[in-house]
C-alpha cells in the first residue's frame, strides 16, 4: 500500500493521474459536443431539452456525472501541482523558446487549465446548479402527433413544485413536459459577455488539447512509430480544432443568427 502511495506522489506519479483523468475527460467531450449538436436544430428545443433530461435522470449516467466531476477537480488540483512543481524546478525561463503552437501550449498549461477551469466553474454554476437544484428554469410542453410528425409546442407551469418530467399519449397525441434549459442556453448565448467568453473558452481548450491529447500518450507509454502519427493527427485536428471549433460555433450562431 504504502508502494502505491508512494508511486502516485512522485512526480510520475502525479502525471499518471493527469493523464488517466485528461483521457477521461476527453470523451466526456466528445460525448458533450455531440449532445450540444441538438441545439442546432430548428425544433423549438426539444431534442435538446429531452437530451439534458436523459442526462440528469437516467442513473447510469448520473454515476459517471458524478465521476466526472471528480475527474475535474483531480485533474485540476494535479496540474496545479505539477505546474508549481515545474516552477520550482525551473524558476527562470529558457533564454530561448520555439514559436510553435505546441510548445507555446506545453508550457503554458497551467495557464490555459487555469482558464478552462474558471470558464467550467461558471458555465455548471449557470447551467447545471441552476437546473438541478434551483426554480430558475422553466418548461415546456411538446405535443407530437405521431401521425403527421407535427409537434406543436407551449410553455408549462406544473402545478407541483417537484415536478420533472413527464412522457403520457393522448390517443395519436405524444405529450412530452421537461425543463426548457434551452432557453436559458439561448439567453446566455445572447450575452455578448458570456459570448466573448465561451470563444475565448474554446481557444483555450483548443491549445490545451494540442499539447494535452498526445502527452497523456507518452506519459502512459502507448508510444509506437507506427500509431504516434495517428495520435498526433487525432490529438490536432480532431481534438485542438473541431471540437473547440463546434462549440465554439454554438453561441456565435445564437448571438448571430437566432
Amino acid at each position: 500500500m504504502s508502494e502505491i502511495k508512494q508511486t502516485f506522489n512522485s512526480s510520475l506519479g502525479k502525471k499518471l493521474i493527469m493523464a488517466l483523468t485528461g483521457l477521461f475527460l476527453c470523451t466526456f467531450i466528445i460525448v458533450h459536443v455531440g449532445g450540444n449538436l441538438f441545439l442546432f436544430k430548428n425544433d423549438d428545443g426539444y431534442g435538446f431539452n429531452v437530451y439534458a433530461n436523459f442526462l440528469t435522470h437516467f442513473p447510469p449516467i448520473e454515476v459517471i456525472a458524478y465521476l466526472l466531476y471528480f475527474s475535474i477537480l483531480l485533474h485540476a488540483f494535479y496540474g496545479l501541482v505539477v505546474t508549481i512543481n515545474n516552477r520550482k524546478a525551473r524558476p527562470v525561463a529558457y533564454a530561448s523558446a520555439t514559436k510553435s503552437p505546441a510548445s507555446w501550449s506545453s508550457k503554458n498549461m497551467g495557464l490555459l487549465g487555469a482558464i478552462l477551469f474558471f470558464f467550467v466553474v461558471v458555465h455548471m454554476k449557470d447551467f447545471w446548479y441552476n437546473y438541478k437544484f434551483t426554480h430558475n428554469v422553466g418548461y415546456k410542453e411538446y405535443r407530437t402527433d405521431v401521425l403527421s410528425n407535427v409537434t406543436t409546442v407551449t410553455d408549462f407551469t406544473p402545478t407541483d413544485p417537484n415536478f420533472e418530467h413527464s412522457s403520457t399519449t393522448e390517443g395519436n397525441i405524444e405529450i412530452v413536459r421537461v425543463k426548457d434549459i434551452h432557453a436559458l442556453v439561448s439567453t446566455s448565448f445572447h450575452n455578448v459577455w458570456y459570448l466573448i467568453l465561451y470563444v475565448i473558452a474554446m481557444g483555450t481548450l483548443s491549445f490545451h488539447l494540442l499539447h494535452g491529447f498526445q502527452s497523456a500518450f507518452q506519459t502512459l507509454g502507448w508510444t509506437h512509430r507506427k500509431y504516434s502519427p495517428v495520435v498526433k493527427f487525432i490529438g490536432t485536428w480532431f481534438f485542438a480544432v473541431i471540437i473547440p471549433a463546434a462549440f465554439a460555433l454554438m453561441p456565435i450562431v445564437y448571438y448571430f443568427f437566432k
